[in-house]
């Protein structure tokens, strides 16, 4: 049984235009190596550098996002990397319908879903003037209440999608729900 599950969850992901993917905790060190393997990989399929260059920007602000806000985590408790923890998500990049993608998911707290589906809703309705000058902004400002960043990760996503992006949200468990965003280049 394990070949045959093993192969259909290969078919499965090449039925979806998977050409990557990775399910685990994730940390900058294993952002940076998946980024190089997504990178030789799409380099090898498409010569147009823009497109390499996008999706690996995509990649890095979804998979930061998880790093950053994933609710399910291992705290570490070794003295040397003390004071961290480790985010659990799932990673695919692919190409489906001449489109390539990068999608990820994570964990939330149901209490932040109203507030994210609102924040997405907003920047999928913003056209690239507007996508440059929220960022503009959101970069000059103050660090929104809770962030550990800029909070320009979503904005970026945005701007980067040439061909949009989708999200959604479904029930994980009483505190949590599960989250999904994919964006298209």
């Amino acid at each position: 049984m394990l070949a045959e599950d093993m192969r259909d969850f290969r078919q499965r992901l090449a039925r979806e235009g998977v050409v990557f993917c990775y399910s685990g905790y994730l940390t900058e060190n294993i952002l940076t190596s998946i980024g190089a393997a997504v990178k030789t990989k799409l380099s090898v399929e498409t010569s147009d550098k823009r497109t390499v260059r996008g999706l690996f920007s995509l990649l890095v602000e979804q998979v930061q996002n998880v790093i950053r806000y994933s609710a399910e985590t291992e705290i570490i408790s070794d003295q040397e990397d003390e004071g961290q923890d480790l985010r659990y998500g799932t990673l695919t990049v692919g190409k489906r319908d001449g489109q390539y993608f990068v999608a990820c998911s994570n964990l939330v707290q149901r209490a932040d879903v109203s507030r994210l589906r609102d924040n997405l809703e907003r920047l999928r309705g913003l056209d690239a003037d507007a996508l440059k000058a929220l960022y503009k902004e959101t970069l000059r400002g103050d660090a929104p209440a809770g962030s550990k960043g800029a909070g320009a990760g979503f904005i970026e996503v945005a701007r980067r999608a040439a061909s949009g992006f989708d999200f959604d949200f479904c029930e994980a468990d009483d505190t949590r729900a599960y989250f999904a965003i994919r964006a298209y280049i």
